[in-house]
């Protein structure tokens, strides 16, 4: 028999585009009426992949359509690679053939790349209809989903074509989370031990005490991450919605790790959740280089990181034509360049980060040159 907790209501406040995240184990079981009451018409479709189809489609269509609302779906490939101009063009003219109209809710049932897909065909398709967000991942439910962030990957870059466009809601089921191997779970870990970094020590000690507990899938621990990230997100984003200031501080390891995500040609060799694992040590190792934080504060992370398994260095990633410059330049293609100028996301400690446009690339190509030479050292 499934068990109900009562789910928890996490609101991100923007005045006329305000919606709220609903967490809670089995939370799905409820989509339809929740969706029923913000959807502008019954007519809804949701967009999913072939990985996450088989576990929670069913349900979900179930659920919507006890609630009155007609539910067909769309199944894409999974992997970042549908992140693509062809899988948009693909997606927007499904949803034309349907004959969608500017009432039409679509649903994002899956993981980050669906999630960021999905919102951004809303976004752009008949100049903007709604869509809901459920994640079905750690990563998603923590982060991606919350915020209003969608867009594809590009030849040049992650996340370079997109548009902010706020969802109706998010429900974000913790129990759809026991379906995931361990490998994406760890990835999710890594966007949510950034919110300690950021700027919440006692949460970064809570974690410390508890992060193999959410891994392990411990339903109060896992509950408990996910209130506390989307709260820390929420607040931030009803600050700076528009990434102009404030949210700017949530890319915390992103610079870094976009760049090392295009350098490895955005392969599931490596997955996003890693990359930021890697690029947080790397941020925090800048840090103690441009001597604003102590080592202490990178060796803590890169310690408890190392225990639950994430990737703390670029070992058995490092090839021929891995250097600084290369990666450099990869970083110069970021969406958060200025005038040819980086912006980096800095601690001065753990729980106290802020962000950075004035460093110099001799800095940063010295701490790329470290941790090349290290994984190459370790081959």
């Amino acid at each position: 028999m499934t068990t109900h907790i009562e789910a928890e209501r996490v609101h991100v406040a923007l005045g006329d585009r305000s919606y709220d995240i609903i967490v809670g184990d089995n939370a799905i079981d409820q989509c339809g009426k929740i969706i029923a009451k913000v959807a502008k018409s019954t007519r809804t479709i949701v967009i999913t992949d072939e990985n996450v189809a088989p576990h929670w489609l069913e349900k979900v269509t179930q659920s919507l359509e006890g609630a009155g609302l007609s539910a067909k779906s769309i199944i894409l490939p999974p992997g970042e690679h549908t992140k693509s101009y062809r899988q948009l063009e693909a997606l927007l003219d499904e949803l034309l053939d349907q004959g969608i109209d500017r009432k039409t809710t679509l649903i994002a049932l899956g993981g980050g790349v669906i999630g960021d897909l999905t919102g951004f065909a809303a976004a752009i398709v008949l100049r903007g209809i709604n869509f809901v967000q459920i994640p079905t991942t750690l990563l998603s439910q923590v982060d991606s989903s919350v915020g209003g962030k969608t867009g594809i990957d590009t030849r040049q870059g992650k996340n370079l074509v997109g548009a902010f466009h706020q969802p109706l809601c998010v429900i974000a089921d913790t129990a759809t989370l026991d379906t995931l191997p361990a490998r994406e779970r760890r990835c999710g870990y890594a966007e949510v031990i950034k919110y300690g970094v950021i700027n919440d020590r006692g949460f970064f000690d809570w974690l410390i005490e508890n992060g193999q507990r959410v891994l392990d899938g411990d339903p109060d621990a896992r509950r408990e991450a996910v209130i506390r990230s989307c709260k820390s997100k929420a607040a931030v984003v009803a600050a700076d919605e528009k990434e102009v200031g404030l949210r700017a501080l949530l890319n915390l390891g992103h610079t870094f790790g976009h760049a090392i995500e295009a350098q490895v040609g955005f392969d599931d060799v490596l997955k996003h959740g890693e990359a930021v694992s890697i690029g947080m040590v790397m941020a925090l190792d800048m840090s103690a280089r441009l001597a604003v934080a102590p080592e202490s504060a990178k060796d803590e992370l890169k310690d408890h990181l190392d225990k639950l398994g994430l990737p703390t260095t670029l070992t058995g990633l490092v090839g021929d034509n891995w250097t600084s410059a290369a990666l450099l330049e990869h970083m110069g293609r970021d969406k958060k360049t200025e005038g040819n100028q980086l912006t980096f996301i800095l601690a001065r400690d753990i729980g106290n980060s802020f962000v950075a446009k004035d460093v110099g690339q001799e800095v940063v190509a010295a701490t790329l040159d470290t941790f090349i030479a290290d994984a190459r050292n370790a081959i």
